[in-house]
């Protein structure tokens, strides 16, 4: 068969037929009485090989050795090979990213591309400042799209560019909150941490759907945070770890502000010196949680709260009851 059917029939160029052929890849033999290349079946079944392997990512170089070597172990360039594949497909992923962020900004010319690529590539920098400046130009300049923001977001370490970079969060809006409830449902402790914080920040309806969900969540700061959150928002369902932090001892101080938040009206109120009460009575609670929790009722309007305290003036502990005197007193003087 002629250089040219073989070509044809194989989908193999003649050009790369003839480079085969100067690697020493493929060598007929044979030749026409008018002096043209005549390639025999073996040599068709050869070029099958080459290109079957090639279509691997091997080299020409490995094609060869592979064919002709009998000591060649294809295991460790297999390896090498899928190795090689993976940091592909990585380059291949990100660029695909980076393009898709790029035209979410829907860019209105060559400028706006330059400058979002620009913030993009601050975002990743090595630099804490170049990542906090990108962050602030994000929300004040030019939008950077939101996913880039939030990935930005639940990977940042540094709590400076951190806290740039929820502000963006909360200016951009969009799909913000949903991409974080993303981060909420991490396997990773610090990504889900970083999410509840910038949902923190974030009103609206949406960011406190997610925070009431992370209250059911196993992680006990992302818990504790969403509560911080939710009572500053007058969410209910915040009370009972509200209560637990002022119990454990964990930003008691913090929660205690948003249960007296919480207390705003003569019903909330009452729940929430009733959940007091309840844990003051409970003989499981220490001494030290006994005292946080009287500090707490303090800032609890109304009767329900002036009861418990009443109470507590002849509580064994002379702490608690020193100091449930003592606001008994200064809520007699304010009235």
């Amino acid at each position: 068969m002629l250089i040219g059917d073989v070509a044809r029939r194989s989908g193999v160029s003649a050009r790369m037929l003839r480079h085969y052929e100067s690697l020493g890849l493929v060598r007929p033999e044979v030749r026409t009485a008018s002096g043209y290349r005549e390639y025999s079946d073996a040599d068709i079944r050869r070029i099958f090989h080459i290109e079957s392997l090639r279509s691997l990512g091997l080299s020409l170089r490995d094609v060869g050795r592979a064919l002709d070597d009998p000591g060649f172990a294809p295991a460790g360039l297999v390896e090498d090979l899928i190795g090689r594949t993976r940091e592909r497909i990585a380059a291949e992923t990100e660029l695909l990213t980076r393009l898709s962020r790029i035209g979410a900004a829907a860019p209105a010319d060559w400028e706006d591309v330059l400058q979002t690529t620009a913030l993009l590539q601050a975002l990743a920098s090595h630099s804490a400042g170049a990542r906090q400046r990108a962050a602030l130009a994000a929300a004040a300049e030019a939008p950077v799209p939101v996913e880039a923001l939030v990935e930005a977001a639940l990977g940042e370490a540094d709590p400076h560019v951190a806290g740039a970079l929820r502000w963006a969060l909360a200016q951009a809006g969009g799909d913000g909150p949903a991409l974080l409830g993303e981060g909420l449902r991490s396997a990773e402790p610090e990504v889900r941490g970083r999410a509840v914080r910038a949902l923190a920040e974030i009103p609206g309806a949406e960011a406190t759907a997610l925070l009431e969900e992370a209250l059911a969540g196993p992680d006990t700061d992302v818990r504790c945070r969403a509560a911080l959150a939710l009572g500053a928002r007058g969410v209910p369902g915040a009370v009972p770890v509200l209560v637990a932090m002022v119990v454990e001892d964990r930003s008691d101080a913090d929660a205690a502000d948003a249960l007296a938040a919480l207390a705003g009206g003569p019903a909330s109120a009452d729940r929430i010196a009733a959940a007091l009460a309840d844990r003051l009575g409970d003989p499981a609670t220490p001494a030290p949680a006994r005292r946080r929790l009287t500090q707490a009722l303090a800032d609890v309007p109304g009767a329900a709260a002036a009861r418990t305290l009443a109470d507590l003036c002849r509580d064994a502990d002379r702490v608690v009851a020193s100091t449930a005197a003592y606001v008994l007193g200064l809520r007699d003087a304010g009235r």
